[in-house]
């Protein structure tokens, strides 16, 4: 599997992106560790959570839980594995999300992921979205203390502007690793923050990467990537990451999957290098 830089470590070049395994509309479990074993069977070393991926009140950090089982009943290495998690975003069980940036409950929120991760640190946890009320230097507060008293191992952000990132760089001291932002064919607004992260060397992990590309293919105004998926013979959904990763060196896709089938071929986009025709067609 091809490597990519994240902070000091090296992980593979597709994620694998839980949430789809906890919120509504979610498979039963066997079949959700199914598809963390493929992943790792696969060479997928990143996987991205959250405590939010839950769909009821009482059940905080599901997706969590979900994976720590996973690695825990693999019968694999999984010592390179990255489990990057997120705080600051919160489901009451109507179906909503709301955020809390509140200092104290970023570190409550880290301290809870930690044990339910069953690791003495986590290997990546961020912000995951701004909360208006609570300035965003105060929010990144959180996330320096919880570096340097040991509780995670690297800090990122989610949902951030370029000036968010800027203002997570200066309270971390240079110490920001990765910024998670949407980014997809349908949805292309985070590009300056792309671009920026690429500037600073900084991981940017699409979320939600195949917006537009959907199961029956691509969607109305995405034929361009169908068209070179159907020249190759390989999905659309592949065609899509291959496109993301030329966007950066930086760039570590993550997509979410629920079922076996689906991350091993999103992880063949590794092997997909488009052409400059190609990509100029997609955009």
């Amino acid at each position: 599997m091809q490597q990519r830089p994240l902070g000091d470590r090296t992980v593979s070049a597709i994620g694998l992106g839980g949430m789809p395994m906890s919120i509504e509309g979610r498979p039963d479990e066997k079949r959700s560790i199914a598809a963390i074993h493929a992943a790792l069977d696969a060479g997928v070393t990143l996987i991205d959570t959250a405590n939010a991926y839950h769909v009821h009140a009482d059940e905080v950090g599901h997706n969590e839980a979900l994976i720590a089982k996973a690695l825990r009943e693999y019968d694999g290495d999984t010592s390179d594995v990255l489990v990057a998690t997120k705080g600051g975003h919160l489901r009451p069980g109507d179906g909503s999300w709301t955020v809390n940036g509140n200092p104290d409950y970023i570190r409550g929120a880290a301290e809870e992921s930690r044990r339910r991760l069953g690791v003495e640190r986590i290997g990546l946890y961020q912000f995951h979205r701004p909360d208006p009320s609570v300035p965003y230097t105060e929010s990144v507060t959180a996330l320096r203390d919880l570096l340097d008293d040991g509780v995670i191992e690297m800090a990122g952000i989610s949902n951030a502007n370029v000036e968010q990132i800027d203002i997570a760089q200066d309270v971390l001291g240079g110490r920001l690793v990765s910024v998670q932002n949407q980014f997809s064919p349908r949805f292309r607004s985070s590009q300056p923050e792309l671009d920026y992260c690429t500037e600073l060397g900084i991981a940017f992990l699409p979320w939600s990467p195949l917006g537009g590309i959907g199961r029956n293919g691509a969607g109305e105004g995405f034929e361009a990537f169908q068209d070179v998926a159907d020249a190759r013979g390989v999905s659309p959904q592949v065609v899509t990451l291959a496109w993301e990763l030329a966007k950066g060196p930086g760039v570590i896709p993550i997509p979410g999957a629920s079922r076996p089938e689906s991350i091993l071929d999103s992880v063949t986009a590794v092997d997909i290098e488009l052409t400059q025709e190609e990509l100029d067609r997609l955009g």
